[in-house]
């Protein structure tokens, strides 16, 4: 390997020396250097000068793709790999130890409460997510590592501020699946150097996924885990096998069995939904499943057909289930993929979550769970996501009813399922846009940025559970809905002008607080909802803009 240059503790990077190196620029945090060890910058130096560029390569190709879909050119299916699909001896490594049964599955951020949660909660896997869970302060980024580090050595204790001890006690824990930040954000504390001098901001999953696999993956093998990925925002299976080579170089360079890392793939952009099958085939000597990645999903279909016309507006979120057409079609099309290739099929998270406070709102948010849960178990799903440990035993009984005392339904195929590219396009719901949904937006996106420029990726709000993606979704409704010449249910046409009457309304009536980020939210929110140009992701103007100070 090459040799790497590191300050963890300092603003300003040491000299250079020659050759490709790692400079890390973050401030001090307790414990750090146990994460940003000399050898794991040198792992991660290394996967950079390997495929940072290939990286580059796979996100231009997206851009490329999202130009010709804004200008007429539909997602179909593959002619190229027709072969592929028509191959019907080919199946996927499956789980690895420990993810045979993942009926239900808890998500959330690795700060240590949240860890320390997620361990007694009972689930059977936890996604500890480094991505729209998590709001990328340096802060978090390394303290999630060493969350994770001192979860799987059995050594994680937290006392909060306020004096409140929170300890594993569970005897069985879920086991991990940590999931990276996607292919297109960047960690602007560390900056890669190559070979000639050049330098730019390390890549946010390389550095995610490098320190978590250097650090940790004997350590689970040993435990008798192993390695497991979550990986979002795929749009192709090009991105796919980039990620797949990276699997099969690390476990060269840990001294791992080929095969031990096992990813589960979040099928959450409408690009991927055309290439399931490739992507399992790409990553079939390290896949365990898909995802169905609902809430990025819809978001993806607003800003690939944002400006294609009125046919392709989607009515308020909250009538956007997934029970319309299009959804249905989606996630039936997951689950026969998944389990022709001997993958899992793993079901998304309703937004709904409990108030113990409030047993009427407690009764309803389970009365939705149960039964998007038990549409998600009789279509052939193998398991779910739930947000809120409450929630584990309801989701656990829809399962259950289904599965008995089966890990999984894998062998159930799906050949009644016939799915076309014109029912994966299809989104005309039939149902109107109105002020109330325009509210619920502004006010939803507003609160959601607020708490991410804190530091809180993941924020219950009025009763949902809300991170990056349903923020995602409330902002570019908004820019649709005015670029597209929307008119609500009661006669109101959208504008940018009546939009930003509602804001000021809307941050009038917050309950302000000492520290509160709600002028910087505002300003945020408008700037990627009320502006002419769309930005891809709302998070990277917010992360380079409040996030980052150097």
């Amino acid at each position: 390997m090459t040799t790497t240059q590191a300050a963890p503790q300092q603003q300003t990077a040491t000299p250079a020396t020659i050759g490709p190196r790692i400079e890390v620029f973050g401030p001090a945090i307790p414990r750090s250097a146990e994460i940003l060890t000399p050898e794991a910058l040198e792992f991660l130096t290394e996967l950079h000068r390997r495929f940072a560029g290939i990286r580059h390569e796979r996100l231009a190709d997206r851009q490329r793709r999202r130009y010709e879909i804004g200008n007429g050119r539909d997602p179909k299916f593959r002619a190229d790999t027709q072969h592929i699909r028509d191959d019907a001896e080919w199946r996927v490594a499956g789980p690895g130890p420990g993810l045979e049964d993942r009926r239900v599955e808890i998500t959330g951020p690795t700060d240590p409460k949240m860890t320390v949660n997620a361990l007694n909660s009972g689930a059977k896997v936890w996604l500890a997510d480094q991505e729209d869970a998590t709001s990328p302060t340096w802060h978090n980024v390394i303290g999630g590592q060493l969350s994770l580090f001192d979860a799987i050595r059995d050594q994680l204790e937290y006392t909060s501020p306020e004096g409140k001890e929170y300890r594993v006690t569970a005897e069985q824990t879920p086991t991990i699946v940590m999931r990276p930040r996607g292919w297109h954000l960047v960690e602007k504390h560390i900056r890669y150097v190559d070979a000639h001098g050049q330098s730019g901001a390390a890549s946010g999953s390389l550095v995610d996924f490098g320190l978590y696999a250097f650090h940790n993956a004997r350590e689970l093998v040993a435990r008798g885990r192993g390695p497991y990925f979550y990986i979002a925002k795929l749009e192709s299976s090009e991105e796919a096998k980039l990620w797949d080579d990276i699997f099969t170089y690390t476990e060269q360079v840990l001294g791992l069995e080929h095969g031990t890392i096992r990813a589960t793939v979040l099928i959450e952009t409408l690009p991927a939904a055309f290439e399931m099958e490739e992507i399992l085939y790409v990553m079939r000597d390290h896949i365990a499943g898909l995802n169905a990645g609902r809430w990025d999903y819809i978001f993806s279909i607003i800003k690939n057909y944002r400006g294609r016309g009125a046919r392709f507006v989607l009515p308020d979120r909250s009538e956007v289930t997934m029970t319309v057409p299009f959804m249905r079609a989606y996630t039936e099309l997951l689950v026969k993929t998944a389990h022709k290739r001997g993958a899992h099929a793993i079901g998304g998270m309703s937004a709904f979550i409990p108030n113990r406070r409030d047993p009427e709102i407690t009764r309803r948010a389970e009365e939705k769970v149960r039964a998007d849960k038990n549409r998600e178990a009789n279509d052939g799903f193998d398991g779910t996501w739930v947000a809120h440990p409450d929630l584990i035993p309801v989701a656990r009984a829809e399962f259950d009813a289904v599965l008995g005392d089966r890990p999984n339904q894998v062998d159930r195929q799906r050949d009644d399922v016939e799915v076309t590219a014109a029912q994966l396009l299809d989104v005309h719901i039939g149902r109107d846009v109105t002020e109330a949904g325009v509210r619920e937006n502004i006010s939803i996106g507003i609160r959601y940025i607020e708490a991410w420029l804190r530091g809180i990726g993941a924020a219950a709000i009025d009763n949902l559970m809300e991170d990056a993606a349903t923020a995602e979704i409330s902002r570019s409704q908004i820019w649709q809905w005015i670029h597209q010449d929307q008119s609500t249910a009661e006669g109101t046409r959208i504008t940018r002008e009546w939009v930003q009457e509602l804001v000021r309304e809307t941050v009038a009536g917050f309950d302000r607080f000492p520290g509160d980020r709600y002028d910087d939210a505002t300003e945020l929110f408008e700037d990627v909802s009320l502006g002419d140009n769309f930005p891809t992701f709302l998070t990277v103007p917010a992360y380079s803009r409040y996030l980052v100070d150097l």
